[in-house]
């Protein structure tokens, strides 16, 4: 398809196509001949995800080009190089203190989230709720201290009645699945081939609780500062005096706008590289 017709099926302007492409978001049109571009039908559904995300999820951009090209960073782990590591991992991290999953019901009960919520969350992957071989739904123990640090916050004042619904979570759940696939590229990409399975599991395993700390102290640290700028900000437009009124006595000078001066009709589409 052509420029016109990707951007009548996706409401996105040419400029912004322009954009996403320069940036990797999209992938580069095929070119038949020279300055013909033919999108395909996977332009269309990156570009509409790209909107969701934006507009539902509030991700900058760099994120975004993170969860659309996840597959292809899949794709690149050696996962042979540590066969055994996410088994080796669960047995270092699980909490011997609860090593068996809670019925769900328990849960309801301890964090004292109503059950449709933990639905919710279970929906948004927040949590998990599975359903045992004995037919009841349970919840592992590290979901389940999930659901209860979320009850607590929920009793400190976040919560739905003020505006705080299951489905603004996700936007956590989105932001740490990248961010653990980044890790896991990274990881097998320096530590494959340079170490043992066990060194591997060891490194990892202090690695998680390391950046847990960090990433805390980051996001602290982050919210801070932004207050801090946006407490700036608004103090500069609060010192800011508007305007003073024209007097009605004022005489008001004519306006030399021209619109013959706009040269955007001037525009040359069979320049355009992108093949509009």
């Amino acid at each position: 398809m052509k420029m016109k017709e990707l951007e009548a099926r996706t409401g996105v302007g040419r400029e912004a196509i322009r954009f996403y492409i320069r940036e990797g978001l999209l992938p580069e049109p095929e070119r038949p001949k020279r300055n013909v571009a033919a999108y395909r039908e996977e332009h269309v559904v990156r570009i509409k995800a790209i909107k969701r995300l934006q507009e539902e999820r509030f991700l900058p951009l760099s994120v975004i080009k993170a969860l659309l090209n996840a597959d292809r960073g899949a794709q690149e782990v050696d996962v042979a190089a540590f066969p055994g590591l996410e088994a080796l991992l669960a047995a270092r991290l699980d909490d011997p203190s609860h090593p068996a999953p809670w019925p769900l019901a328990e849960v309801v009960a301890q964090s004292g989230l109503a059950e449709a919520k933990l639905r919710e969350h279970d929906r948004i992957g927040l949590i998990s709720i599975r359903r045992a071989a004995d037919g009841v739904e349970r919840v592992d123990a590290r979901d389940v201290a999930i659901a209860l640090r979320w009850g607590e916050m929920e009793r400190a004042g976040l919560s739905p009645e003020r505006g705080f619904t299951p489905d603004e979570s996700r936007i956590y759940v989105e932001v740490i699945q990248w961010l653990a696939r980044e890790e896991i590229r990274l990881f097998y990409s320096h530590m494959a081939n340079a170490v043992d399975e066990a060194e591997a599991a060891l490194a990892a395993e202090r690695g998680i609780t390391l950046i847990n700390e960090v990433l805390g102290l980051l996001r602290t640290r982050t919210i801070l500062t932004e207050l801090k700028a946006l407490t700036a900000r608004h103090g500069r437009l609060r010192e800011t005096p508007p305007p003073t009124p024209p007097s009605p006595d004022t005489p008001v000078s004519a306006s030399n706008d021209n619109d013959s001066n706009d040269n955007d009709s001037n525009d040359n589409d069979s320049k355009d590289p992108l093949g509009d």
